[in-house]
C-alpha cells in the first residue's frame, strides 16, 4: 500500500497537465508499484468502447477480459462493463477512476474495496486503417443468402484499433460470457489477417494466422473467408453505435 501510494504521489507530481485521445491500443506495464512481467494485458480504446484481453506469457494460457462503454473528461475516467470475465457479478456496474499523464502513459487509479488500486498503461500505438473502429456484427451470409439481426443483449462485438483486434461474445443481461480472443492486424487492399496472441477457448490456436477478404460498404464490413476451424464465413459488421440500440 505505502509503495502505491508513492509511486502515485511520483506520478501526480510529473504527470503531465494536457489530456491526451485513449483511442489505440495500450499494454499494462506496472500496478500498484510493480511492474508486470508473468501476464499480459492489452486493452482497446475505439468509438467510446473499451475491451482489454490477458493471458500468462509463460504459456499463453488466457487469463480474463473485460470491457464496455467509457468516460473520459478532465481526469475523470469512468468504465461501465459489459463483460467481465474475472468476476461476473460486477457486470452493469461503473467504476470511476482518475486519470493522470506522466512520459506519456496513461495512470488511472481508484479506491476499490478500500484499496487503492493504481495501474500504467503504455501505448502501442493509435494507427488506424479502413477499420478501425467499435463492429457489432449484424449479418452473415449462407448458400447465397444474406440474414440480417439486429443486436440485443446478446451481442458479439470487435473493436479494433492501433494494430490490435478483440473480439467478444457476451450478453450483457445474463452476463454470460461466451469466448473472446485477440491480437495484431493488418488491413490493406482488401486484405486483413489476424495473428491470433490470446484465445479463451483454445490456448493452443495462439501463434495461428488467418486470412480474409474485406470490403467496407456503406460504411459496414463485409468479412469473408475461412474460421479458425476451417469453416467458410462471410460476415457483415455495423459501427457499434449504430447496429447496437441499447435497451
Amino acid at each position: 500500500m505505502k509503495t502505491a501510494l508513492l509511486l502515485f504521489s511520483t506520478i501526480l507530481f510529473f504527470g503531465l497537465a494536457n489530456a491526451q485521445s485513449l483511442d489505440g491500443a495500450w499494454k499494462l506495464t506496472h500496478q500498484d508499484g510493480k511492474e508486470v512481467k508473468d501476464k499480459e494485458y492489452i486493452k482497446i480504446y475505439q468509438d467510446d468502447y473499451f475491451a482489454f484481453g490477458a493471458k500468462q506469457v509463460a504459456d499463453n494460457h488466457f487469463v480474463g477480459a473485460g470491457g464496455g462503454p467509457f468516460t473520459y473528461e478532465g481526469r475523470e475516467y469512468v468504465e461501465t462493463l459489459d463483460f467481465f470475465t474475472l468476476d461476473s457479478s460486477q457486470v452493469g456496474n461503473s467504476t470511476s477512476y482518475t486519470l493522470d499523464w506522466a512520459n506519456e502513459k496513461m495512470v488511472i487509479s481508484s479506491e476499490i474495496n478500500g484499496k487503492l488500486l493504481v495501474e500504467i498503461w503504455e501505448k502501442i500505438s493509435d494507427a488506424k486503417d479502413d477499420l478501425t473502429r467499435n463492429w457489432v456484427i449484424t449479418g452473415r451470409k449462407r448458400n447465397d443468402e444474406i440474414s440480417r439481426s439486429t443486436p440485443g443483449t446478446r451481442r458479439t462485438v470487435k473493436i479494433l484499433s492501433g494494430g490490435r483486434f478483440q473480439w467478444i461474445a457476451f450478453n450483457s443481461e445474463t452476463k454470460e460470457f461466451s469466448g473472446t480472443g485477440g491480437g495484431t492486424y493488418s488491413a490493406e487492399n482488401g486484405k486483413y489477417v489476424e495473428n491470433i496472441t490470446f484465445f479463451s477457448r483454445d490456448d493452443s490456436r495462439v501463434g495461428a494466422s488467418l486470412d480474409f477478404d474485406y470490403e467496407v460498404k456503406a460504411g459496414e464490413w463485409h468479412h469473408s473467408g475461412l474460421s479458425s476451424k476451417g469453416d467458410p464465413i462471410y460476415e457483415i459488421w455495423t459501427p457499434y453505435a449504430i447496429g447496437y440500440k441499447g435497451k
